[in-house]
């Protein structure tokens, strides 16, 4: 049965439906769990479900099974079946109205003018600063990197503090700040923003001057890791190697040949990155 543009508006015009649907296009393009997206939202499962079904009949969201769990994406074909549809000859092509996205290619980062990287996570005391660091120093002058967490602990993590001094990184200005510092007057205006936790990038977050490109670069949290010390040591150094491989394929990226989309699209298969040094 042909899907109307009629039944994606319907579907995304509930507040809870349209909520669930920009969580998805938020992880896009990783598939995320329902018992995640119930969670996320504070739905009951049956209500997400309900939810999950309108949006997938719709063409919206697509479903696939992974074991035990029902995985569900974000349907860009059927979002932008939905942008043709409603645009459909309103202008006559007319740039000024319906301006085609912009396929422009990337500034390259320079020394004097460094690209400005934000990594958030939710207590902004373990990854999101592990990966701060790390770019600060692998960068060579050309990025400048900032952490921020949605719910941000009182300070770094002993062990990621210990990690950093260990390899040789100035740890003296690292902190745990909140996401708020980066969305007031007066802040750095950001190229990126990488989310390296599922739980913010599961969240809203503010609407970034100059259309940052966003990309989720989720990893365990070595601060849940339980075991003996040297198994919970462990966790944080794989998480810091897996940052780091990460981090140095981002800014061994060819910016000055690749258009924005391509940049997406590298910067997303970057977030899947698993192995770690």
């Amino acid at each position: 049965m042909e899907i109307e543009i009629t039944d994606k508006l319907s579907a995304l015009a509930h507040p809870n439906r349209l909520a669930l649907f920009r969580l998805l296009m938020r992880r896009y393009p990783d598939a995320v769990p329902a018992g995640e997206i119930a969670a996320a939202l504070a739905f009951k499962a049956n209500t997400a479900s309900a939810y999950l079904s309108v949006l997938k009949q719709a063409g919206l969201i697509s479903q696939h099974r992974t074991g035990t769990s029902l995985m569900y994406t974000a349907d860009l074909p059927g979002l932008r079946g939905m942008f043709d549809d409603l645009l459909s000859g309103c202008c006559q092509n007319r740039p000024g109205i319906c301006s085609p996205a912009s396929n422009e290619t990337m500034p390259v980062p320079t020394a004097s003018r460094p690209f400005n990287v934000l990594f958030i996570c939710t207590g902004n005391s373990a990854r999101s600063l592990l990966a701060e660091a790390i770019l600060n120093h692998e960068g060579g002058g050309k990025f400048r990197a900032f952490s921020a967490g949605t719910r941000p602990s009182p300070g770094p993590r002993p062990e990621v503090t210990a990690l950093l001094q260990a390899k040789g990184y100035d740890t003296a200005g690292l902190r745990s700040k909140d996401l708020d510092e980066f969305a007031s007057p007066g802040a750095p205006q950001m190229d990126f923003v990488f989310t390296v936790c599922d739980h913010a990038a599961n969240e809203e977050c503010p609407a970034w001057p100059g259309q940052p490109m966003s990309a989720h670069w989720g990893l365990a949290d070595p601060v849940k890791s339980t075991g003996t010390d040297a198994e919970r040591r462990l966790a944080f150094q794989q998480a810091y190697g897996l940052l780091r491989n990460r981090i140095k394929a981002f800014v061994a990226l060819p910016f000055d040949t690749l258009d924005r989309l391509s940049l997406q699209h590298r910067v997303d298969d970057i977030g899947r990155v698993t192995i770690s040094d």
